[in-house]
């Protein structure tokens, strides 16, 4: 039988948290009021309503198991080549939300309903066929910035200036595995979909196989991140949700995260 539990976020822990994420009050709720959390069956019904045939990607983030080392912070750096003030991944510590210390990591949440989509005006920014995850042609990108201002989680960076510093974070933390984007265009998380994009011809499995894992997840410590697939009720993502509660931040918008945050025990 399917677990379903339910309960709502207080005013208190909503302030609070919408605080430690640097996001205003001011123009509407930034947080779901309600947590939800899943079993591996029911992760498998709500996946087949994904936009497309392929995978249904997803990563959780548990934030009882997270110790706020910034290893995840520091190997996407590395990894995606990312300026040090334009990140692709943070790290907010937060210590009275939920009555004990915690650490929110806050990647590009892959919007099933994306609103950068929408308002992109050149298609620049657009879901994959293949799997539905938000990425970008930084060919097409004109510099608008329409994606930024619609973004419902500041997870979007400007490139005002080429980027032409050597990489602090490499290769302690990785070496560089993408070009760098050029100045005048958006950039974001991607999920590391260029490691994604090599698992089939390598045999590899997302979530299960180190090397075609995004590499925030491959580096902690305490697989307080995992990904997989939610059409396979047992990758590393379904199994982390199994019997937890979860928030889906902004859910409120219909937007469809898929970047689920499990909260502390």
């Amino acid at each position: 039988m399917s677990k379903h539990f339910t309960r709502e976020l207080t005013r208190r822990e909503f302030v609070k948290l919408a605080a430690a994420l640097g996001v205003s009050l001011a123009g509407g709720e930034w947080l779901r009021q309600t947590f939800v959390a899943w079993d591996g069956p029911s992760l498998v019904a709500e996946a087949s309503e994904g936009p497309s045939n392929g995978p249904r990607w997803a990563m959780t983030i548990d934030l009882e198991a997270c110790i706020g080392c910034n290893r995840c912070v520091y190997a996407c750096q590395a990894t995606n080549d990312t300026a040090s003030d334009h990140l692709w991944n943070i790290l907010i510590p937060d210590e009275t939300t939920f009555g004990k210390p915690v650490f929110i990591t806050r990647p590009c949440m892959h919007c099933e309903h994306a609103p950068c989509v929408d308002v992109c005006p050149v298609g620049a920014t657009f879901h994959r066929e293949e799997d539905g995850l938000v990425v970008m042609d930084y060919d097409r990108c004109i510099g608008c910035r329409y994606c930024m201002v619609a973004c419902p989680y500041g997870v979007r960076v400007f490139n005002w200036e080429y980027n032409d510093k050597p990489n602090p974070q490499a290769p302690t933390w990785g070496t560089p595995e993408v070009p760098r984007r050029p100045r005048g265009v958006v950039e974001k998380c991607t999920f590391c979909t260029h490691r994604l994009d090599q698992a089939a011809e390598r045999g590899l499995r997302p979530g299960y196989d180190r090397a075609v894992t995004p590499a925030c997840c491959v580096v902690c410590p305490t697989e307080a991140r995992r990904f997989g697939d939610l059409r396979d009720p047992e990758s590393p993502a379904a199994r982390a949700m199994e019997g937890r509660q979860v928030i889906v931040l902004r859910s409120n918008l219909g937007t469809k995260p898929r970047v689920f945050y499990l909260l502390p025990l």
